[in-house]
């Protein structure tokens, strides 16, 4: 039933908004509190960082609640940050609500995954997790470059806002549509657990670490990069976001039909990106129409990166959906934190044009740990 995978889409999109939303306006931050992009980028390096080490567990705990009440309760957490931040508090309290809901935010996406592959078809289990994971991009091409927009126009402080009216909606949708969904057979921690010890998913997980880190290096200075790297202004930069949010909707349905079909090469192609797009940025130069058209295959590269990501892991360990992909939650985010750690850092050291270089050297690690897993499998089946 593809209704429950659409109702994981949209509170999926309250989360992105929520997480990403404030790449686009770092810039104002920085200059409203009168702090450098690097320190500005703790907001969003703080929120990974929490999901990173706590969401496995906050999985496991959360794992035989009903999951309706489950969804809710995170959603309802991402709506108190998005009140409170629109209200500007001092640089303290915006981090501390920021991470409030970090601790559920993987709680909430792998429940709403495993809704809606329950009442699915097996063979169709990948495209229901693409429709669930398509938030990223449709809260790319709407929210998140809405939300940029106007704080352009008016005040950062009024892409708060619109963080807050799209949780509401997720919680209306929630609560309305998604029937009661009580845990019938609750999985032991041990079994869940027992995962940790096959070595194809710790290379996986890996995998998934080096790639988000190789995106986020550069992604999460977005705003940032076209300003200085590329000299757009403000307004520009929204519509690029917006650019790269519709090639990502696009590029999240074609990744879920390819992933039905060769979950390795899907992701090893998608990966690529991380390999290809700084050369094209570097030889794009100062021409606008030129980055145009990378920043649009940059969005089509980039989009279906965590999919790819779950995906890719979870292959690895079918029997535990939830935990799994708790991990690949905890893990891509923890690549958000270090490569928007080292993207900063690079900013401050040889500037902001010199970071899609570091998303290339963690590529090339994510493909090598492809290679590893690859390898293994060959060897296992031989």
């Amino acid at each position: 039933m593809k209704k429950f995978a659409y109702i994981g889409c949209l509170g999926f999109i309250g989360v992105i908004t929520t997480e990403f939303g404030i790449i686009g306006i770092l810039p104002q931050i920085a200059t409203h509190y009168e702090i450098s992009i690097d320190k500005a980028g703790v907001l969003l390096s703080a929120f990974a960082l929490v999901i990173a080490l706590t969401g496995p567990f906050m999985t496991l705990l959360f794992s035989a609640f009903d999951r309706k009440k489950v969804m809710l309760a995170a959603i309802f957490i991402f709506l108190i940050t998005g009140i409170v931040s629109a209200f500007g508090p001092p640089f303290w309290i915006l981090v501390l609500v920021r991470v409030l809901p970090a601790f559920l935010q993987p709680v909430y996406i792998a429940t709403a995954l495993s809704v809606a592959v329950s009442q699915g078809n097996k063979k169709d289990e990948n495209e229901l997790m693409g429709i669930v994971f398509s938030g990223v991009a449709i809260a790319m091409v709407t929210t998140v470059p809405f939300a940029t927009y106007l704080a352009s126009v008016w005040s950062w402080k009024s892409s708060f806002v619109v963080q807050a009216v799209v949780s509401i909606c997720a919680l209306a949708a929630i609560y309305f549509v998604l029937p009661a969904m009580p845990v019938k057979e609750k999985k032991s921690y041990r079994s869940q657990l027992s995962i940790l010890r096959q070595p194809t998913f710790l290379i996986s997980t890996a995998m998934n670490f080096f790639m988000i880190t190789a995106w986020f290096s550069t992604y999460s200075y977005f705003a940032d990069y076209l300003n200085k790297a590329k000299g757009m202004d403000n307004t520009m930069v929204s519509y690029m976001m917006f650019l790269f949010g519709v090639i990502g909707v696009f590029a999240n349905w074609i990744s879920g039909k390819m992933l039905n079909r060769n979950i390795p090469k899907t992701t090893a192609f998608f990966l690529s990106g991380t390999i290809l797009i700084p050369v094209l940025l570097h030889f794009s130069g100062g021409n606008t129409i030129t980055t145009i058209l990378v920043i649009a295959v940059w969005g089509f590269l980039y989009s279906p990166s965590f999919l790819n990501a779950s995906t890719y892991m979870i292959s690895s360990a079918p029997r535990s959906l939830e935990f799994a992909n708790s991990l690949a939650t905890s893990f891509g985010n923890l690549g958000v934190s270090l490569g928007t750690t080292a993207g900063g850092w690079v900013i401050a050291t040889e500037g902001v044009a010199r970071t899609p270089w570091v998303g290339f050297g963690f590529g090339m690690l994510a493909l090598l740990m492809m290679a590893w897993r690859s390898l293994i499998e060959k060897g296992q089946s031989a």
